[in-house]
Formats: C-alpha cells, structure tokens, sequence
C-alpha cells in the first residue's frame, strides 16, 4: 500500500491537469463535427445552414442529436455536427452545391430534409425542424420482425437474452449455456473456447462472489432480469489485463422511464422454485431502484462411483467408492440503486447490493480398500454433510460527465465488494450396524475484499479518431482461516486433529496500472484500434496462526500489455476483423487457499498460496455477414498461455489422491467458431453454432511422475429455435451438447443438455403486456446423466463415473403493477468500475472452493 499510493497519485495529478482540454470543464464549445462524417477533402466555401432541433410531442428541444450534411449527387456524408443543449446546430464553410440533411438520435425516427441549394454566401435558416419519437403502441402497430436473438458488434458478440422464453424460472447458468463460443458443464463452471481463464462482470462491475466462484455466483442471477450477455474475445488496454480468453459482460435489464412500476415474478418446480420482486421510481432527474430475488434448490440428487489405483514402490493397492449424494439450498439477491442528473451532462449514480447462498450437500460414501490389489481387507462407511454459505456485499458510487463534443467523456468510478464465506464439512464415521464410532470436521472461513478507484478519459482527435487513457488502482485483501478437528464415540467433542495443525493465509495484493489507447478510421471504412496497458502489482503474503509471521516469498511484478484490433466493413453489411492481445491471469482464492479439505479422505484438495501469474498471447481471426434474413459468424484462434495453472494430482503409499495446482509449462488452444441466425416467415427464429478447437498442454516439472503432456479436438455445438404465435403465445427450444474434454492427465467424457417452454402473454385493455404464465421442461427424456472421468499417470489410475439427476419441470409467472411513459432520451451513458484481473473456476473442493463432494478428477470442470 505504501508503494502503490504515491505512484498513483502521482498519475492522478498528472491526469487531472490533462483532463479537460479546449478551454477547460467550464467553457463553452461549439457544437463538434462528427467522427467519421466530415471529409477532409471537401470543397470549402462561404455557405452556411442552421436550425433548431424539436421533439414533435413535446416541443422541447432535442440535444446531442447528430445532424449530417449528405451530398445530393453521391448520397454520401461529407460534413456533419450536432445539436447543443438547445437544440440549435450550425454548419458552415459550405462549398456551393445541392445538400440534404439528415438527422439522427437514439430514441427517434431518423429525418431526412428536402434538397438544400447553397451558392455563394447563402445561408439558410431553416428554424424549428420536427423530429418524432420512435415509439410504438402494441394495440395500434402490428409486430413484423423479431429481435435477432445474436448481433454482432465492432468489439463483441451480444446474446440477447430476454428474447429466451426458456429462461423464464432459471438462473445465470442457463442463460450461458446459450451463448455462442462459450461452454458450460453440469456444475455450472463457464470457459470460453476451451479455457475457464474468463471474467465475468455484471454490468461491466466487478465482485467479489465471482472472484470466489463463478459457478455459484451464476446462481444467484435469475435470468429473468438479464437482458443481454457480451461476449469481448480481444478486450482493448482499457480493460484490467486479468482475463486470458476474454471478459464475459452479463447485462441486466435496466429502467428508463418515468413513473412507479412493481414486477413479480416467480416459478414452481420439481426441482426448484423462485420467487422475485423488483421495484422502480423515477421522476424528473432522480431514480430508485429496489430488488430481490430468493430462489430455492431441492431435490437435487446424485450418486458417483469411483476406482482408483496406486503404484507405490512396486506396489498397486485399489480403493472402490460408492455414494448417494442430496443438495439444497437456498440463494437471495437484494439491490438498491439511486442515480442522479447533476446537470445534462453530469450524472451520479450509486448502487448496493447484497448477495447470500446457503448450500448444503449430504452424501453416505462406502469406501472399499484392496491393499494388494485383489482381496478387501478394509470397508467403512462416512455420512458427510457440507455447508457452503456465503454472503457479498458491493458498492459503487460513480460520477460521468460528458461534453458537446461526441465521445468526449471523464467519469471517477469508486469500488468496494468484500465476500465473506464458511465452507465446512462435518463427517460421522459408521462401524458394524452402522454405529457411530467418530468424528472429524474442518472449518474454513474466509473473505476476499477489494477497493477500487478508476479516472478514464477519452475524447475525440479530428474527426476520425478517438483517445483513451486512463489510471487505476486495485486494493485487494484475502484471508483463509482453516481449522481441523477429531472426536472419538458419539458424544460428539471435538479437540484438535494431531495430523493436521491448525493455520491461516493472510494475502495483500495491490495493483498500480495505466492505459492508453488511439482508435483510428479510415475513408476506406478500416478502423484500427491499438493500445498498451501497464500494471505493477505488489505481494504481501503470510502463514499465520502456528507459524506467526513466516513469510510467503513471491516478487513484484510489473507487466506491460498490449493490443491491436483491425476491422474492414465491406459491402453487404459484411465486416472482417484481426485482433491480438495480451493478457494476464492472476489466481484467486479458490486457488490459494492452503485448506486441506478431506470430505472424501482418498480424495482430497488443497489450494497453493505460491502461485505465480499466467501469461497468454490470443491471436484471433473472424468475419461475419447477412445474407437475407441470416446472420453467419465464423471467427478463427490461437491461444497460448505460459506458466498456466492447472490441477495436478499425485498419490500417497495409502492410496489417497491429493488435488492441488501449479503453474505447468504451457497451455495451446487452436480452432474455430462457427454461428448462425435466421428468421423465417418474420415469426419464426432458428439458430445454432459450432466450436471446435484443439488443445495442447504440457507440464514441465523435474519430477518424472509429473512431467506429462496431453492433447486432444474437443468440440462443441448449440442450436435453438423460436416461435411466435397469435394471441401472445410463443415457443422455444433449445440443446447444447459438448464433446470429450482434454486434461493435463486424462479425458472426461461429454454431456449433453436440451430444454423446451412455452408461454401466454396476458394484455390489459389498451394492449399493452401485464403479465404471463409459462411452462418450461428440461432433459425430460434423460434421466440421470452419466460423466465419466478417466485419470492415468505413472503413479496411479482413476476411472470416475457420476450421475447427475436433472430432469425438471417448472411453471412460470410474472405480473406488472404500476405504469410508466417514457423519458427523455439522456445523451450519455452510465459507467462503472470494471476489475477483470482474477483467475477464477478451479476444481470444486479445491483450496477455497466446495467442499468436496466427488471424488477428485469425477466432477465436470
């Protein structure tokens, strides 16, 4: 910390005389040319043309519109600027000639005037120009067209999610199973063509639940509030280096209109329902809203199998399990959001939210030893029972202030998220008539808390090009206190377990960075994008507890990151894009967290505080068109990533499999992604995608046993479908499948996932929806299914079969009370701090994650 302030202050003082340019954040301006409409090699003369933009509903003026000057002979732009805080506008220095002017507005239909004839020294006033909101009445209009369910954008690929009518009832994850390059297992951990390095961000906000697990934190999102996923495969230096496949944006639906609105929505299943209520009050320039959501988990079974065998000194012993596995639990999201309108450029917003889960696993495990690989000569059987809770709490208070010139833009985004989560298990070892003959237990608390200040700035260079810069600094503490302990009989006392002592993990990570990037567009419609990022980051880590002050000794580093993106628009609205990146993977504390976590005592994990970072170079090659009415997408990449953290096993003389992780030499993906989206008949939607790549890992290690390689195609696919009918009723299907996957020692097995639901819109009086009951099934012809794990390495075999029990129905409801009419369209854009600098996944029991509930190597990752 005290190395870290001065260098950021010291930017920050530098930054601040820098930030407003052109006479400074108080002065007037005129209204700037447009980026990208202006040609440099225009004719200029004397001419000029005015006027005052008016929306026709309310006669107030309308600011920040663009306005473009097209020629009448090409029918291309060739000078243009943009409405003021009154709505008035001016264009000078015209050559003579036959002019058109097109006006354009988020919010509005776009107008286009008559034929405007400029001689020498003409100018023109053509006073209040009306322009009409782009609203539409469902009880007047018919609705033609449906929303593309996928749309690509300069830098990403955007799912739109609430046009799902099978998300109804869910949550996060079953919203990711549908989005392209991205594949999910059984557990709910999310990677992006092929690599689980991926940041997830909700809102473009980072937390600290999704440092903690991915996986647990997309349960806790409901999917009705999301509106939209962004895939960013090659994010810009001014996104944190953190992240080496991409950043994953979850955007939830938001409220920009006027009045008081209540939405309840709910579902009931076999296997889980959920219950939840948002509310939104705005007036003038002031905003509130207020969330929750509770969903509840029950019903959830499972059973696994495993064998597994040691070679030990010339030795071979085999262990068999068996267990039955029952999970529930309960997961509550609660926000509360205020934003403000300093001025009409000036905006402040700040928002809380709470987040809670409270998971619980029970299991009966039968473990069968075979010391000499053939007869029994051991059986005991352990009931396990597992608490995950959690709680998170973030706040953000953010300031955004925008000017007259387009894209010119200075916003101070603050941070604080702490998560603070018990992970314990409680195992009861049975003897003959299944009696109690002892006890052990492990308590693990731990939290992971961040603070975060960001200054950005960009403004626009010319007319066809944009600067970014900006600096940032990152506060992050994590703790681990892990405590183990054993009783004899049933009376159920604990003292201390003499095997293993009793510690703790205190870790301070800061992170200094700064960034600038230069995005340039040509006449000939290519844009390049460039830009470098440098982040120092300072270490201070410590056992504690036992061994009170021993130090963990890992350096500072700094890391300098840069990145390209090139695009060219062709014709046929086809664009064709490169792009590389560095980037940078720091682990988080589901891979540190030193807890040795024995719920399965032949298969246990434990985290390692001596990780070092991972280094990836992405390289990336795509292109996509129309045809029609379909939408195609086709990208190529590569990815290697140096001192990559993976899971590596080992095995003892007892036969126990011990799960931990280390930076391996390298890891190589190669592949290709292929989408599509059609609309048929304007009502109906079909879509599906393609990814397949091949991986190649290698681990470097002096220790023979250890030094392995593996290799392997892994594919994947999704298709879905879409139909609207009369009468508010429509139907949608969706399936994923993924092929083998490749791991550093072995295989696991594919899996596939299929869901269908229907639903009824209900409309009050004036047509307009109120609410809607639905039915949704999910792999109705499949139950359970069946994953298989297979392990090898010179010291030991393991062959894990698990069934997962998913068969669901549930049905479906959502109900509005209250009424809105729509607001002013706002000429700016909310902003938040965006931390994506975390290694997060991991194997679940691992260090800091779940306590373990499989054997190691028989859950999906």
């Amino acid at each position: 910390m005290k190395k870290i302030l001065p260098l950021f202050l010291l930017f920050c003082s530098t930054f601040s005389q820098a930030q407003f340019p052109m006479g400074g954040p108080g002065g007037s301006r005129p209204a700037a040319t447009i980026p990208g409409t202006a040609n440099p090699d225009a004719p200029r003369g004397n001419g000029k043309i005015s006027g005052t933009l008016v929306d026709s509903t309310t006669s107030k003026p309308v600011e920040f519109a663009t306005v473009a000057l097209l020629s009448v002979q090409t029918g291309k732009p060739i000078d243009g600027t943009t409405s003021d805080d009154k709505g008035k506008f001016t264009l000078s220095k015209l050559a003579a000639g036959d002019y058109r002017l097109q006006v354009s507005f988020l919010g509005y239909k776009n107008k286009e005037t008559g034929v405007l004839k400029i001689g020498r020294g003409t100018e023109i006033n053509l006073g209040n120009l009306m322009i009409s909101p782009d609203i539409r009445t469902l009880s007047e209009v018919n609705v033609v067209g449906q929303a593309a369910l996928v749309e690509e954008k300069v830098d990403r690929l955007v799912y739109n999610a609430d046009k799902d009518i099978t998300n109804k009832g869910g949550d996060a994850t079953d919203v990711m199973r549908k989005v392209p390059m991205l594949s999910v297992d059984l557990d709910g951990n999310v990677t992006l063509r092929g690599s689980q390095n991926v940041r997830v961000l909700i809102n473009n906000k980072p937390s600290t639940i999704v440092a903690s697990s991915v996986a647990d934190a997309l349960k806790q999102i409901p999917a009705d509030m999301i509106k939209t996923v962004e895939v960013i495969t090659s994010p810009s230096a001014k996104y944190d280096a953190e992240g080496s496949a991409g950043i994953i944006n979850i955007v939830t639906k938001k409220n920009t209109l006027q009045g008081l609105t209540l939405n309840i929505d709910g579902g009931v299943g076999n296997r889980g329902s959920n219950l939840g209520v948002n509310g939104n009050y705005r007036v003038g320039k002031m905003g509130f809203s207020l969330g929750g959501f509770g969903r509840a988990n029950y019903n959830i079974k499972g059973r696994f199998q495993n064998t597994q065998r040691s070679y030990f000194d010339g030795r071979t012993s085999e262990t068999r399990q068996f267990a039955d596995t029952r999970n529930q639990g309960l997961f509550g999201n609660y926000q509360l959001g205020w934003d403000y309108d300093l001025a009409k450029n000036q905006s402040i917003t700040a928002n809380i939210r709470y987040g809670a889960r409270n998971g619980k696993t029970s299991q009966n495990l039968t473990t069968i030893l075979f010391p000499g690989g053939i007869l029994p000569s051991q059986t005991t059987n352990r009931d396990v029972d597992i608490q995950d809770l959690s709680g998170t709490v973030d706040v953000n208070v953010d300031y955004t202030r925008t000017y007259k010139k387009p894209q010119q833009e200075f916003s101070i985004l603050t941070q604080y998220s702490r998560n603070n989560r018990t992970n314990n298990y409680e195992a009861e070892l049975l003897g003959n008539a299944f009696v109690v003959t002892g006890r052990d237990r492990n308590d693990n608390s731990s939290y992971n808390q961040e603070t975060t200040l960001q200054i950005d700035y960009q403004t626009p260079v010319k007319t066809n090009q944009l600067l970014e810069f900006g600096g940032k600094g990152i506060f992050r503490q994590v703790n681990s206190d892990y405590r183990y302990f054993v009783s004899t009989g049933s009376e159920g006392s604990y003292g201390p377990n003499p095997l293993r002592p009793n510690n703790g993990l205190d870790y301070d990570q800061n992170v200094a960075a700064t960034y600038l990037s230069y995005t340039y567009t040509t006449k000939s419609k290519y844009t390049f994008k460039a830009g470098a990022r440098y982040e120092y980051t300072m270490i201070d880590a410590t056992f504690r507890t036992e061994t009170p002050g021993e130090a963990i000794n890992l350096p500072n580093y700094g890391n300098l990151v840069p990145s390209i993106n090139i695009s060219k628009t062709l014709k046929g609205g086809k664009t064709v894009k490169v792009a590389y990146n560095r980037r940078l993977q720091r682990p988080g504390i589901q891979f540190l967290n030193p807890n040795v976590n024995a719920a399965n005592p032949q298969n246990i994990t434990r985290g390692n505080p001596y990780l070092e970072p991972e280094l990836t170079d992405n390289l990336e090659l795509s292109t996509s068109t129309y045809i029609k009415s379909t939408f195609l997408n086709f990208s190529l990449f590569a990815r290697r990533t140096d001192n990559s953290i993976e899971s590596v096993r080992t095995t003892s003389e007892g036969g126990v499999i011990t799960t931990t992780y280390q930076n391996i030499g390298h890891k190589e993906n190669y592949g290709a992604n292929l989408f599509g989206n059609a609309s048929l008949f304007s009502k109906w939607q079909i879509g599906g995608g393609v990814d397949a790549y091949y991986s190649y890992v290698t681990n470097n290690s002096p220790t023979p046993s250890l030094n392995t390689s593996n290799s392997g195609w892994i594919v994947t696919g999704r298709f879905f479908t879409s139909l609207t009918l009369k009468k508010g009723w429509g139907a949608q299907g969706f399936g994923f499948i993924r092929g083998r996957d490749v791991q550093l020692q072995g295989y696991q097995s594919g899996f596939a996932f299929y869901s269908l639901g229907f639903k009824k819109d209900f409309k009050d009086s004036k047509g307009q929806t109120k609410g809607s009951l639905g039915l949704a099934a999910e792999n109705f012809f499949t139950n359970p299914f069946k994953l298989r794990t297979q392990l090898t390495s010179p010291t030991f075999e393991q062959t894990s079969l698990n069934y997962f029990y998913n068969r669901g129905f549930r049905v479906t409801f959502s109900h509005r009370i209250g009424k809105m009419s729509f607001d002013q369209p706002q000429g700016r854009r909310r902003k938040s701090v965006n931390n994506d600098d975390i290694k997060e996944g991991g194997d679940n029991g691992g260090g800091g994650g779940q306590q373990q509930q499989a054997p190691a190597g028989g859950r999906p990752r």
